[in-house]
């Protein structure tokens, strides 16, 4: 992608700096090397401000992508059947992932069936979905599209997808140039100004044509394979082939791109539109138009648009060929007509379905347990960052947190950050009216007797179930504005600062609440390091607090079994461990490179069950390292209860 935007660029930079200088010839001005550095570097400035500027304008992440989309925020307390379905599926996809739960959006007035995400990092992704896919999909086609977003999200595609709405705006900018001048050119008294530049004029729109070539190049060559690894990660999740396969299906059987039919044919306002990359048109509209096609139909999980289907440049494999690949051989297309309420939710959502029953000779820890083998600490590293392995994992999760008032606690904006507080009050006597008295002076009395609540529904949960509850509350606490985010925070450690220490679930409850609200979770860790090699006194500490958590008294040889996966770095026991110390490691080790951090989560895994076994602090302890790295770990690990 890199490489051939700058082709790109370089093609445009020289093509207009040769026109521009024969223009000048032909009015008799003389053109000098200043001329040419001149002229290169307005180009370059052109394109370089453009894309900044699409860039800054997707700076809210998913949020953002779901406005400019038009699309309308899904209550998590949505009376709506449909919407309730979506809501849930979601929510059990992201508990299962060990992730956020995400936002979710819908595309109202869309009838045919499509879906994307977006966002920067795991906790600002949304999922937006049309209209259509609710109406058209049973509940394991809609599970399936689902994971297919899952996996976009966890594979870290919805970051590179928004780089790439700006560095193909960028190019497109020079094209609204050219129409610029040819729009508000001289009048018609001095010909040869007019002329000329409606020559650069045409010129211009001309190279932007070849800007958008260039940039369907660049999503085509970065989204195909994409799409094929989010097919195959949406079949290992659900089990089930026809999930994701009868979704592609119905669209197949809709008329390809998302089932809208015959192209759109767009209108000089439409094209101006398209290369401003903006959304025209009323709210109305059955389809999404040309110009949001253009710019955000790589995100999709079909193509938007019938215009911008197939040919060299498409930004999706043909669906016969993606069908092909999840069954093994080709499939005829599905009829998807829009189903009545009640025959949509024949299938019954998760709050219906019986809970799936696991005995406790298992041994499934509340936070990493739903399977009862034993894994490797190949097969825990190989978990992270990837999709849950299991749907109905998610929806066991989902219905053992079900607990009255938790359950509705977590979908209410007002009560979401009371939760969060009650997670956090542990202590009693002088400590505890202390608490009690910090939440009374910051949020009033009332707000005292809710999280008091709150938290005798707490102490009925088993332990490592927190850290999913706090998932499962993540999009009521995105609404929170900016600052009210922060003074959580700020409020949660003055409870957690009240006895003058730091207790672990504390300390992996705080690390996790910071990725979940707060300046953290709504922009990415800059990559500032290659290897381990400049991090090798953080990535010890780490470990240090693994092995402490797993061991006690004997966490040396816990701490020895990470260091002989990183020999290279000659790691030492730290005599000392601070959980400030850890929590400063932890922000270094963020801004570790992507292909760096296995490595690093592999030795921390050898810790947690350096003898073939761990417990739920050393699996939350884990999981919780890993959120902070940005590789979530599902919580599907089968561990000792102890």
């Amino acid at each position: 992608m890199v490489w051939l935007f700058a082709a790109s660029v370089l093609a445009i930079v020289v093509a207009i700096d040769l026109v521009l200088a024969l223009v000048a010839g032909i009015a008799g001005v003389r053109v000098t090397g200043g001329f040419h550095a001149a002229v290169t570097a307005l180009v370059l400035l052109v394109i370089f401000g453009g894309t900044w500027w699409q860039i800054r304008q997707l700076a809210g992440g998913g949020e953002a992508v779901a406005a400019l989309l038009g699309a309308r925020a899904v209550d998590p307390s949505t009376g709506d059947l449909l919407e309730r379905r979506l809501a849930n599926i979601v929510e059990e996809m992201a508990l299962a992932s060990g992730i956020a739960v995400p936002r979710c959006y819908l595309l109202e007035h869309q009838r045919f069936i499509n879906a994307c995400a977006a966002g920067h990092t795991l906790d600002n992704a949304a999922v937006i979905v049309t209209r259509g896919a609710l109406t058209r999909l049973s509940r394991d086609e809609l599970q399936g599209v689902i994971a297919h977003e899952f996996a976009h999200i966890v594979n870290g595609d919805m970051r590179l997808n928004l780089r790439l709405v700006g560095v193909t705006f960028g190019l497109l900018v020079v094209a609204l140039a050219g129409q610029k001048l040819i729009e508000h050119g001289p009048d018609s008294s001095d010909a040869r100004a007019s002329i000329g530049l409606l020559l650069v004029g045409g010129v211009l729109i001309a190279l932007g044509w070849l800007g958008v070539l260039c940039g369907r190049a660049i999503k085509a060559g970065v989204s195909r394979d994409r799409e094929y690894l989010a097919d195959a990660s949406a079949v290992q999740f659900t089990r089930n082939p026809d999930s994701i396969g009868g979704a592609l299906r119905k669209i197949g059987g809709l008329g390809g791109a998302g089932g809208i039919g015959p192209k759109v044919r767009a209108d000089a306002g439409e094209v101006a539109a398209q290369l401003a990359g903006i959304r025209t048109g009323s709210g109305a509209d059955e389809h999404l138009r040309r110009s949001t096609a253009e710019t955000f139909g790589h995100m999709f999980i079909a193509p938007a648009a019938a215009a911008v289907e197939g040919g060299l440049f498409a930004t999706h494999p043909p669906l016969a060929e993606r069908v092909r690949r999840i069954y093994g051989r080709a499939m005829d297309w599905l009829p998807a007509p829009e189903q009545p309420v009640a025959r949509a939710l024949e299938s019954a959502s998760a709050r219906e379905l019986p809970p799936l029953e696991y005995s406790a000779a298992s041994g499934a820890s509340p936070v990493a347990g739903l399977v009862a083998a034993a894994p490797t600490v190949t097969a825990v590293a190989a978990a992270v960052g990837a999709a849950a392995a299991d749907a109905q994992a998610g929806r066991a999760l989902a219905s053992r947190l079900d607990v009255p008032p938790l359950a509705e606690a977590v979908l209410d904006s007002t009560r979401a950050p009371l939760l969060v507080l009650a997670l956090l009050i542990e202590k009693r006597n002088a400590v505890g009216a202390q608490q009690r008295q910090a939440i009374a002076e910051a949020l009033g009395a009332a707000a005292v007797a809710e999280v008091e609540s709150l938290h005798t529904a707490v102490q009925s949960l088993e332990p490592g179930l927190r850290l999913p509850l706090l998932d499962r509350a993540a999009p009521a606490l995105r609404k929170l504005p900016a600052s009210s985010g922060e003074r959580l925070l700020l409020l949660a450690h003055t409870l957690i600062a009240a006895d003058g220490k730091v207790t672990l679930p504390e300390f992996l409850l705080f690390t996790v609440l910071k990725r979940r609200v707060g300046s953290a979770a709504q922009r990415a860790a800059p990559v500032r390091y290659a290897t381990l090699a400049p991090l090798a006194a953080e990535a010890a500490q780490v470990l240090a607090l693994l092995a402490q958590v797993r061991r006690g008294e004997r966490a040396e040889s816990a701490f020895a079994a990470g260091a002989a996966l990183l020999p290279e770095l000659k790691l030492v026991m730290p005599p000392t461990m601070s959980l400030d110390a850890v929590s400063q490691a932890l922000a270094r080790l963020a801004e570790l490179a992507p292909l760096a951090k296995p490595a690093f989560i592999k030795a921390c895994a050898a810790v947690a069950f350096v003898d073939g076994r761990t417990n739920w602090q050393a699996a939350s302890c884990l999981r919780t390292v890993c959120a902070a790295l940005d590789a979530p770990l599902p919580p599907q690990l089968a561990v000792d209860q102890g």
